[in-house]
């Protein structure tokens, strides 16, 4: 499952989510490369985001290096970047 790949960044979502819209839009304008799951897609994933969420299917759900946040801001999920993956948020060459 995505959450397993460790160092990165994962978030967890459902169509027609205004706090998913919301965050992921917000996380476009960053450098933050992260991956998506589809939580009524991936049963396991479902499974993963109730296991952290009080037995719900409360999305956004985000990973951080396998560390995982319910309904993070951007801040906090930025400020989560910067104490468990740093790597993450260096400027990548060429841009």
């Amino acid at each position: 499952m995505a959450e397993e790949a460790g160092g990165g960044v994962v978030v967890y979502w459902r169509p027609m989510c205004p706090y998913c819209m919301r965050l992921l839009a917000q996380l476009r304008f960053t450098r933050l490369e992260f991956s998506k799951v589809n939580i009524w897609r991936d049963p396991d994933a479902a499974a993963f985001v109730r296991s952290v969420a009080d037995g719900n299917e409360t999305v956004p759900t985000v990973t951080v290096s396998g560390r995982a946040m319910v309904n993070p801001s951007k801040g906090e999920l930025l400020e989560a970047v910067a104490a468990h993956a740093p790597h993450l948020l260096a400027v990548r060459e060429g841009d």
